[in-house]
């Protein structure tokens, strides 16, 4: 099968199309045949060589990619609750001998796993999961009650906005940073608050600390603004960080690792967005799509900046 190999670490130009076997479903696993895979920051970062201490026991090319859309192509002994044929979108952790989710077949536990309703776009789905589960074990984390305040970094971005439209599905109030052609984006995925955001974090920080003189009651910090956004948060709040950083915490501040790889409920929470999107109530937001020959131009868009939605490799 073709599968998106990193053979080395290194720049975009590192990625290509290699072949790997088909996989075999093991007991309580599915095979997918993928439709279409998302393109992450995490894939960035693998591709980087940044993440090379979790790849240390595998054997390269190693293959990128956390979220898939497909049809189940085989079901593994002893898995219930799925038949051959169904339309699901799964959670794929590439930190294991099997690789990520950008590959033709990809085997997955079946508590990674959800049935799509035929409601739903099979390719789009494919930038549902890892993004929309992390932003519901970051809002779970911090556990505010029904209008509390919490501020979300970066909403114009995939992470961001998920986090933003399940905040508002929770009662709370959000205030979200956003560039100016971005506001508009940002307040219809439900944000209350729109503040500037700037090239320069303390600048953005300014902006939010102008909105909420008292700080927030927690801070999803999906655009990794790191120690800035303590400055964020009230005596005592909440920082949730979308990916690790290390820092003290002052004033009684409580931070929190959204990790989806530990997220405790995979199945449980990906059927839970699986049915918000059914309902209209989260966007399956697209970029763009790539044949799996154009992932280094995917990876260079990303680096960039200012992709809305996420980018898809349809196979």
């Amino acid at each position: 099968m073709r599968a998106i190999g990193i053979p080395s670490y290194g720049s975009p130009d590192v990625l290509a199309v290699v072949e790997r076997p088909v996989p075999e479903a093991g007991p309580g696993q599915v095979r997918i045949k993928v439709a279409a895979a998302a393109v992450n920051p995490t894939d960035l970062m693998l591709r980087s060589g940044e993440l090379a201490p979790y790849m240390a026991d595998f054997t390269a090319p190693y293959t990128p990619g956390m979220d898939v859309s497909g049809h189940i192509d085989a079901l593994g002994p002893d898995t219930t609750g799925f038949a051959e044929g169904d339309r699901v979108v799964a959670f794929v952790n590439p930190f294991t001998d099997l690789g990520g989710a950008q590959a033709e077949y990809v085997v997955v536990p079946a508590d990674q796993v959800a049935v799509l309703p035929d409601t739903l776009p099979l390719v789009e789905a494919a930038g549902l999961p890892m993004n929309a589960l992390t932003a519901h074990q970051a809002l779970d984390l911090a556990d505010l009650a029904p209008g509390a305040t919490v501020a979300v970094t970066g909403a114009a971005g995939a992470l961001g906005g998920y986090a933003v439209q399940l905040a508002a599905q929770r009662g709370l109030r959000v205030v979200a940073d956003a560039r100016d052609e971005d506001r508009d984006l940002v307040l219809g995925l439900g944000a209350h608050t729109v503040v500037p955001r700037h090239a320069d974090p303390q600048d953005t920080v300014a902006a939010y600390r102008a909105a909420l003189p008292h700080g927030a009651d927690a801070v999803v910090d999906a655009a990794v603004l790191g120690a800035a956004a303590l400055e964020i948060v009230a005596d005592g709040g909440h920082l949730v960080r979308c990916r690790p950083y290390d820092l003290p915490a002052p004033r009684g501040i409580v931070l929190h690792q959204a990790f989806v790889v530990a997220h405790p409920d995979k199945a449980g929470a990906l059927r839970e967005l699986v049915g918000l999107a059914a309902l209209g109530a989260l966007s399956l937001r697209t970029a763009d799509r790539f044949a799996p020959e154009e992932a280094a131009e995917a990876h260079r868009r990303l680096e960039k900046g200012g992709v809305r939605g996420r980018q898809l490799i349809v196979f």
